[in-house]
């Protein structure tokens, strides 16, 4: 041996072994598909290609409101390249789809109730094409006026054979003859939130031989869309198969379907692979969005400040469609108080349609609404005490074993109070007049047209509250598989990755429960058991309890050959680091040696405690579980031009159990910051019910410039005892608390009342200074 070889033996001898990498529950675990999405190789479903593929487009409504005389489409189909063009006409099963409730057609036969609605859907061989002989089909229509005022749709003439009501709900709760001494007043008004994701909606539909389809999407409920399709194409929906595509971002129900109908009814029609890839204008156009909302308030608290009785009015707008509105309106209602004790409140609610976009599932929806609303309030009452506002939020904060409103116990850990107390006791962020003034950053951005001596610094709070899993009876149930071979381990579950982590966590859990390093997470596809859609956290305590338990189920399997050998029950058994060891040091073995090339799986479901629907008095047990968050901002404003900095959001938030830290952390900023869009920027703006442009010019979304310091001050690890590992949903009570949060601030700066979201310049502007 030389030299070098024997110096290069002792030198590999001597150097340490390598540490572990860290895995299982609790630890910041990477996406397995972070490097793929890095470097722009994760397959999204705009990539997707296919032999003899077509290419779709969709003829949608430039009206709101019009009846529809008649469609021709003979010029589009002579057009060289045209292989398919579909109507109404050839929807050949059930001609209605929706989310919640099935009263939106897939094609607009005798009326258009919205911009944008589809009419047709064209097939061709050149995506220029489809685009052309779309734009050649000839539409008659009868231009009707369109009813965009919410308030008129309860006078109007019917917009839908339905009726314009969707859904009214009048809460009591106590005694409607009480009062407070001190009462104060405000109607307040929310704008219409895009969800905007990074990508246009798209997808590729394949014919199969038996007849049937299989669609390729960013679904993020893909056995529901599978069932959907079934029901229009008039197929079995064994016939129809739903395979998930990368998700480029999901902050409320991912694809519209009444994109992915016509793609497969084309598939269908021309037995040929057809893809279509949303422009961004048609994706604002076919999506739903956040509820527009008028809410009216009145509060009565007692001298000290202790509320007594809060009545409300919330009309939500639905737009043209039911869809999910129904369940926003329970959310609304329900949590209309906040996360505070309300001995009696007396709350009416409605959904209505209107000619407007269609609303749907997005983030936090209904609570938003009402916390931006309750928040102002309680600013109000301070003001009118001359109570601090964190004192007056303090005295009347909701704990567990406290009621809502519907008359349910909290049950689940609220520690209210000591989030507000972590988030009031943070130190506040230096003023501009301590740093040099060429540094300051001042309201409009850097060397902005303001001026440092109209600058006026705002501090304000925000108290949240959040529904996690279906509401009134839904059935929450997921399915997983785990199984075991080789030492490595493979999880088969439905859930749909859209950013919030299940994947990474599904590896966590199995990693934690069985000792093995390797773990992948299968392509979800309705080939599998249902998991259900992907909000509300209930993949991470309806999916990811699944996983648990099949994973417990394949370490039982594992464990009893070796208790039994050894005399002893596998409790006295356990799993670290790849190593199995009992109790008393007797036993000591690898996981692999334990396997001894055998094949072991388990499939478990996990279904969580029931609820009900409210009553005819908006009482009853209508949430699974809840989570809470507590947000101080910190704003200045421009009070000459009414522009406003988020300097700082100091956040505390209830989590059950920290999972993935990294992760964690990561989800509650983005929340944070959609918040911010809301209360600043976004507001998808139309004029008698036409979207005014709908693209991300026209659509102010904010960038990471206009991203505040977020300073995460506390989080509580009160573990929620029916919740898979105690923990609980944490992206969308971010997103429900911060816009109260901001709006609060901009409040204490200008001495506005500031009641509507976004905030506009001129609610922020100070003449009488």
């Amino acid at each position: 041996m030389s030299n070098e070889a024997a110096t290069a033996t002792t030198a590999a001898e001597a150097a340490p072994a390598p540490e572990p990498i860290p895995h299982g529950i609790g630890v910041s675990l990477p996406p397995a598909d972070a490097r793929a999405k890095t470097e722009g190789t994760f397959p999204y479903a705009a990539d997707l290609w296919a032999e003899g593929l077509l290419w779709a487009a969709v003829l949608r409504s430039p009206h709101a409101h019009a009846r529809i005389v008649s469609i021709d489409t003979s010029h589009a189909r002579e057009m060289p390249g045209v292989r398919a063009v579909v109507t109404h006409e050839d929807v050949p099963g059930k001609p209605v789809h929706g989310r919640g409730r099935a009263d939106r057609p897939v094609f607009a036969s005798e009326v258009v109730r919205h911009h944008g609605e589809p009419i047709a859907a064209v097939a061709a061989d050149h995506p220029d094409t489809a685009r052309m002989a779309a734009a050649a089909v000839i539409v008659e229509y009868e231009v009707l006026d369109p009813v965009t005022d919410p308030e008129q749709a309860f006078e109007a003439e019917p917009l839908h054979p339905d009726g314009n009501l969707v859904r009214h709900i009048p809460l009591q709760h106590g005694d409607p003859s009480a009062t407070g001494e001190i009462v104060v007043e405000g109607q307040y008004r929310i704008g219409r939130q895009d969800p905007a994701p990074i990508g246009a909606e798209a997808g590729l539909a394949v014919p199969r031989p038996d007849g049937g389809v299989e669609l390729y999407l960013a679904s993020t409920d893909p056995h529901a869309d599978r069932d959907t399709a079934a029901a229009c194409y008039g197929l079995e929906p064994e016939r129809v198969k739903v395979v998930v595509t990368g998700v480029p971002g999901a902050t409320a129900d991912r694809e519209d379907q009444g994109f992915q109908l016509p793609l497969g009814l084309l598939a269908l029609k021309t037995g040929c692979p057809v893809k279509l890839t949303a422009t961004r204008e048609e994706s604002f156009l076919g999506h739903v969005h956040r509820h527009p909302t008028l809410l009216r308030y009145r509060h009565h608290a007692d001298a000290e400040g202790k509320l007594v009785k809060v009545e409300a009015q919330i009309l939500l707008d639905a737009g043209a469609y039911a869809d999910t509105s129904a369940e926003a309106l329970a959310a609304a209602v329900g949590f209309a108080c906040g996360p505070y004790v309300v001995p009696n409140a007396f709350i009416e609610g409605w959904a209505v349609r209107t000619n407007n976009p269609p609303s749907g599932h997005v983030r936090g929806e209904g609570a938003m609404q009402v916390c931006a609303a309750y928040e102002a309030q309680m600013d109000k009452l301070a003001k009118k005490l001359g109570v601090d506002p964190a004192e007056l939020r303090l005295r009347n904060a909701l704990a567990t074993g406290d009621i809502l409103p519907t008359g349910q116990t909290v049950t689940c850990p609220a520690p209210v109070a000591e989030l507000l107390q972590a988030v009031r006791d943070f130190p506040l962020p230096d003023l501009p007049k301590d740093t040099p003034e060429d540094e300051w950053l001042l309201p409009g951005g850097p060397e902005g047209a303001g001026e440092p001596g109209a600058i006026r610094r705002g501090v304000g709070y925000g108290l949240g509250m959040v529904h996690m899993l279906g509401t009134e009876g839904a059935d929450e149930v997921s399915t997983a598989t785990v199984r075991v071979q080789d030492g490595v381990a493979t999880v088969l579950c439905a859930a749909v990755e859209t950013g919030q982590g299940f994947t990474t966590l599904a590896r966590q859990i199995v990693q934690e429960t069985l000792g093995i390093d390797e773990v992948h997470v299968a392509p979800v596809d309705t080939d599998q058991p249902p998991a259900g859609p992907g909000c509300r956290g209930r993949h991470t305590w309806v999916s990811g309890g699944a996983v648990e338990r099949a994973a417990k189920m394949v370490r039982t399997q594992l464990l009893q050959p070796l208790a039994h050998k050894f005399g002893m029950s596998t409790e006295l058994l356990q799993i670290t680091d790849g190593k199995i060891t009992s109790y008393d040091g007797v036993l000591s073995t690898t996981v692999t040696e334990a396997m001894d090339g055998k094949e072991l799986w388990a499939t478990a479901q996990c279904r969580p405690h029931p609820t009900e629907p409210l009553n005819e008095a908006g009482q009853g047990d209508a949430f699974v579980g809840m989570a809470f968050c507590a947000i101080r901002a910190v704003v200045d404003v421009d009070i000459e031009l009414g522009s406003v900095r988020v300097v700082e959001l100091a956040l505390a938030q209830d989590v059950g159990r920290i999972l993935n830290p990294a992760q964690l952390e990561a989800r509650i900023e983005a929340g944070v910051t959609q918040g911010v869009g809301i209360a600043l920027t976004e507001n998808l703006r139309s004029a008698r019910g036409l979207i005014r442009h709908p693209d991300l010019t026209g659509y102010a979304l904010p960038t990471a410039l206009d991203a505040p310091e977020i300073r995460i001050v506390k989080l509580v690890e009160e573990r929620d005892v029916v919740a898979p590992f105690g923990a609980k949903a944490a992206s969308a009570v971010p997103v429900v608390t911060s816009p109260a949060a901001v709006a609060s601030a901009v409040r204490a700066a200008t001495g506005r009342p500031v009641n509507r979201l976004p905030i506009r310049p001129q609610a922020a502007v100070v003449t009488d200074r």
